[in-house]
């Protein structure tokens, strides 16, 4: 009976490894899967021992029932100290782990000697084979050893219960549970001397927990809902909060936002009188009410923005929580006040300040330009990279005479440059900052930034600039993306008909995207990025840019290297 029993564990807790496999995250814990994947093996033990016929036999069966008071308690321990977020330095898990091991295979070892056991006897209860052991010389050592790992693990649990710590209480229970409902059964077993050990049934009841609470760990660890390169670079927060409005995990640059939140505890509800519950709590009341995404606030001299947005790690893409997205817009909120003042101004002063207005357009196109730099993280410092690089594309179509360019339109098409991606300022932060593919209705949107761009250059340029000007920006700006073949966007022009300097924009452009870091790519070598430059003349570009793009890459591979890309 007692066979079948163990086989139902047994086959219990390999379903549990299925279960864990079939959540298809990209991060695991794990921890947690090493816990998942030891319990079986330390269950086949003890379903092997209702079964053997030897002593011999007996004896192995017990090489894999010790697997749980040496290499999984040494789990468990090391799974709480991260659950604590305490730090243990590299050398500190392999000296447990070689003592832990090193501990299992003296046990095996000594199986066939009369050091850990001297005798080993078999009684058939009729309910399954019972092994009756005595304890040999050596079996101090375990009990020693298996006093130490326990007691850490007491003593880690009540620091936890103790503390105000940054962790999930309901892990802290499911943690406590299992560890001291563990120590009271392997207690009272070895002092009555059981046939049949519980244990095994604890060991699968904890799996089954551990997996269940597998979700919510998830959301516990902030990387798991934003990419490594949010994660740790970049200037934004991220704090993730459940359906409930309990607080989840945040990431480190969130702390310096809020340092209230330092003392957040996690899966509790924020206080009503504290600036998480005035930020966070109710962005969600008014973007269930009225499909509101971002709210504002002032943290000392810092103006914030905060955008929420659902999120799921779940395969299904059941909704599980929010994930506000906080970031500092004080510089955003400077250049639209200048935009405000240069508004201003041009209503009182048009016609006596007209060196002035120029001036103030200027800085508000550099600001627009940065706004939208600082936005978007999956191109940091394309802006600025562009606008350095355009003048070699420029310099050397002159030096060619391939075209026919004044020196009034090289210096037009130069000034013009930062101004190529303006209306992304318009697409929002979801789109504009996703790490990974767009799906083709985020592509669609994203694809409106052209247009947005030649109209925000003709909204700032307009009856302020030379006409001359006006029209070569609004050309960078609207058709930089347009392709020689038609199949560009916005217009899908063909060839000549995409204006000249849009044409020698879109060299700046893609190369730069080739041979730059993103969020969702390393930089590309300059031989791969120059082959496909090649590869693309006649498609993409103006087969004419072939001997432009040939005699200035010198040039742009040494920009690059100078600039550390």
């Amino acid at each position: 009976m007692f066979s079948i029993y163990f086989g139902v564990l047994l086959l219990i807790s390999i379903f549990v490894i299925g279960y864990m496999a079939l959540k298809n995250y990209e991060n695991i814990d794990i921890y947690y899967w090493t816990i998942v994947i030891i319990i079986p093996l330390i269950i086949l033990g003890y379903w092997l021992k209702t079964r053997v016929t030897t002593p011999e036999a007996a004896a192995v069966t017990w090489c894999y029932i010790y697997l749980d008071s040496t290499v999984l308690l040494t789990v468990i321990l090391f799974s709480i100290l991260r659950f604590m977020g305490i730090h243990v330095k590299p050398f500190v898990k392999l000296t447990a782990y070689v003592a832990a091991f090193a501990h299992l295979f003296l046990i095996w070892i000594c199986m066939d000697t009369d050091l850990y056991y001297k005798n080993i006897r078999l009684i058939d209860t009729g309910e399954g084979m019972a092994t009756k052991m005595e304890s040999g010389s050596l079996k101090w050592i375990h009990w020693v050893y298996l006093m130490g790992l326990l007691g850490a693990i007491v003593v880690l649990i009540v620091i936890a219960l103790i503390r105000r710590g940054t962790y999930s209480r309901i892990t802290l229970l499911l943690y406590t549970v299992i560890v001291m409902i563990g120590l009271v059964v392997y207690a009272v077993e070895n002092i009555i001397n059981v046939d049949f050990s519980n244990l095994p049934l604890l060991y699968v009841v904890g799996d089954i927990l551990i997996a269940l609470n597998y979700d919510r760990s998830h959301t516990h660890d902030i990387s798991c809902l934003i990419s490594e390169q949010q994660k740790y670079h970049g200037s934004r927060g991220y704090v993730a909060v459940d359906l409930d409005k309990r607080y989840l995990s945040c990431n480190q640059k969130m702390y310096e936002f809020i340092p209230q939140l330092k003392s957040q505890v996690i899966d509790s509800h924020f206080k009503k009188d504290t600036v998480m519950y005035e930020i966070f709590c109710k962005l969600i009341d008014e973007y269930k009410k009225d499909g509101v995404t971002k709210k504002k606030f002032n943290q000392e001299d810092i103006i914030c923005q905060a955008e929420i947005a659902e999120f799921s790690i779940r395969k299904d893409g059941k909704v599980q929580g929010y994930l506000f997205d906080v970031r500092d817009v004080t510089e955003e909120e400077k250049v639209l006040k200048v935009m405000k003042d240069y508004n201003d101004t041009l209503n009182s002063e048009v016609e006596e300040k007209t060196e002035n207005i120029k001036s103030i357009q200027r800085r508000v196109v550099l600001g627009l330009a940065n706004m939208v730099e600082n936005r978007d993280n999956n191109t940091g410092g394309h802006v600025k990279r562009t606008s350095d690089i355009i003048s070699y594309v420029v310099d050397e179509a002159k030096k060619q005479g391939v075209f026919n360019i004044s020196e009034e339109m090289a210096e037009d098409i130069v000034r013009a440059a930062p101004m190529h991606d303006l209306g992304k300022i318009t697409i929002e932060n979801a789109i504009l900052c996703k790490p990974g593919r767009l799906t083709d209705e985020e592509y669609a949107i994203m694809k409106t930034h052209s247009i947005k761009s030649g109209e925000f250059v003709n909204i700032i340029l307009k009856d302020v600039e030379e006409n001359h000007f006006v029209d070569v920006a609004f050309n960078v700006a609207r058709y930089h993306h347009e392709r020689w073949d038609g199949r560009g966007y916005p217009e899908g022009l063909v060839g000549e008909m995409i204006p000249l300097e849009a044409r020698l924009m879109a060299i700046a452009d893609v190369y730069d995207a080739l041979v730059s870091e993103r969020v969702y790519k390393k930089p590309m070598s300059f031989e791969k990025a120059a082959q496909i430059m090649e590869e693309g003349m006649g498609t993409q570009f103006d087969p004419r840019m072939l001997s432009i793009f040939m005699g200035c890459r010198d040039k742009l591979e040494n920009y690059y290297r100078e600039n550390n890309r």
